[in-house]
């Protein structure tokens, strides 16, 4: 009887895991091993709040925030780090918070759009966006105002970009800085003027 190559491959791997077992224990047994999850303990300040959490080595920030912490105001969109609605700011930078597991922020200082502010005590970026009508649908206003916030920041410490006309001089709060540093967080709302002019307005008030 001759056996196909591919037959013959299985047949070989299934040979070589069986040797590789300890005897005592079954092949059912071993199955349900492999099944199990790598688990880790993490702590993680999250607006202002130390969480203890236990999960999976392979979960993302992004559903540590919604599915453990059920924070849902960052949103999972793309889930490619291509849309930035979940961008939330980390250690004082944004992330997307798609695109980094949660036990990479043991210890990390996490905001998220609940952390900056609340329908009663709201965020100036907040209230700038909601005069402006920077948010239409809303899905991704959080990871808009997040990535807002942070560009401020960032434009405010000196941290260049590929608008600014130097890199040793300080970058200037104005439009072409915001375009350039917003361009990662996508609205198909469209409302991207909108959102310049609520980022233009905070960005006037002193810090």
């Amino acid at each position: 009887m001759t056996i196909s190559r591919r037959r013959f491959l299985i047949l070989g791997a299934v040979t070589a895991a069986a040797f590789a077992m300890p005897p005592f224990i079954s092949l059912k047994a071993y199955a349900a091993s492999l099944e199990q999850p790598a688990m880790a303990k993490l702590t993680i300040n999250v607006n202002g709040k130390p969480q203890a959490l236990e999960v999976d080595n392979r979960t993302t920030l992004l559903d540590a925030l919604r599915e453990h912490l059920h924070l849902t105001g960052s949103k999972k969109g793309c889930d490619h780090g291509q849309c930035g609605a979940c961008t939330v700011i980390a250690d004082g930078r944004r992330i997307n918070a798609c695109l980094t597991l949660a036990v990479m922020h043991e210890g990390s200082e996490i905001t998220t759009i609940e952390g900056l502010g609340m329908p009663d005590t709201l965020h100036p970026m907040q209230a700038a966006f909601i005069k402006h009508d920077g948010y239409q649908c809303g899905y991704c206003t959080p990871g808009q105002i997040c990535s807002a916030v942070a560009v401020l920041k960032e434009i405010r410490e000196g941290i260049p970009s590929h608008a600014s006309p130097s890199l040793t001089e300080a970058p200037q709060l104005i439009a072409s800085e915001f375009q350039e540093r917003m361009s990662g967080n996508i609205c198909r709302c469209g409302a991207y003027s909108n959102i310049i002019e609520a980022i233009t307005e905070v960005a006037q008030v002193p810090a």
